[in-house]
C-alpha cells in the first residue's frame, strides 16, 4: 500500500476574523461562494451531502446546490434512491463545501423538506434534454445488470418524449433548512480559524470553534 502518513500541507492563504465576516451567515456563503466561482476552482457549487438511513448509518454522496436564500440550500435528485429514502425517514442532513484551492471548507446543517412541485418543475424544465431523459432513464440507486440497461431505457424514454419530457414523479428537490453553518479557513501550523453561526430564538450567534 501507497505510503500517506506523511503528506502534509501548510495553510497559508487566508485568514477568517469576526471582525472581517459578515454577521448573517447567508452573505459569508455568499461571498465565499462568489470567490470560489471567481477562482475557478473546479465545480465550486459541487457539495457532499450527508443523510442518515433507518438503519443508523451514515451515507454521503456529492450532489450539486442549484438554489441558496433566505428559505435554505437546495438540490434535486431522485426521490427513490438512496438519499430520498433516508431522507424520507429521518429528514435531517449535513452538506459540506471543499473549495480545495482556497483552503475553505463550509458545512451547513439542518432539516430537510421538499421543495414544490412548481419549482421542481421550472427547474426541471431548465436542464438539458439529455439531462431530463437521463431522469427518466436511471433507477438511481437499484442494481442494474449493466449500463446496457441505461442505454436501452435512454433510447426509450427518448422515443417517448421526444423533445418534451416531462418531469418524472419520481424526482424533485429538496431544500435544507439551516440551523447550523461552520465556516473553516485553513491557517498555519493546524491553528485554523473556524467561525460558527448556530440559531439560537431566531437569531444567529456568531462563535469561534477550536480547530
Amino acid at each position: 500500500m501507497t505510503d500517506i502518513s506523511q503528506l502534509r500541507k501548510s495553510y497559508e492563504r487566508a485568514e477568517l476574523s469576526e471582525q472581517a465576516s459578515h454577521a448573517d451567515p447567508l452573505r459569508q456563503f455568499d461571498q465565499w461562494l462568489q470567490e470560489a466561482i471567481q477562482g475557478q476552482v473546479p465545480e465550486p457549487n459541487a457539495m457532499t451531502l450527508a443523510t442518515v438511513g433507518g438503519n443508523l448509518r451514515p451515507s454521503t454522496r456529492v450532489v450539486l446546490i442549484k438554489g441558496c436564500d433566505e428559505r435554505g440550500v437546495v438540490f434535486y435528485t431522485n426521490y427513490d434512491s438512496r438519499k430520498g429514502t433516508e431522507l424520507a425517514g429521518n429528514p435531517f442532513a449535513a452538506v459540506q463545501f471543499h473549495w480545495v484551492e482556497l483552503e475553505r471548507v463550509v458545512r451547513i446543517e439542518g432539516a430537510v423538506e421538499k421543495t414544490s412541485a412548481a419549482e421542481s418543475d421550472a427547474y426541471f424544465s431548465s436542464r438539458p434534454l439529455d439531462s431530463r431523459i437521463g431522469a427518466w432513464a436511471s433507477p438511481q440507486s437499484q442494481v442494474i445488470a449493466g449500463r446496457s440497461v441505461l442505454v436501452a431505457n435512454a433510447a426509450k424514454f427518448g422515443a417517448r418524449f421526444m423533445l418534451q419530457p416531462p418531469r418524472p414523479p419520481h424526482w424533485g428537490g429538496y431544500r435544507l433548512v439551516p440551523d447550523e453553518w461552520q465556516f473553516w479557513q485553513g491557517r498555519a501550523s493546524r491553528l485554523h480559524d473556524r467561525l460558527r453561526y448556530a440559531l439560537r430564538n431566531g437569531a444567529w450567534v456568531r462563535e469561534r470553534l477550536a480547530p
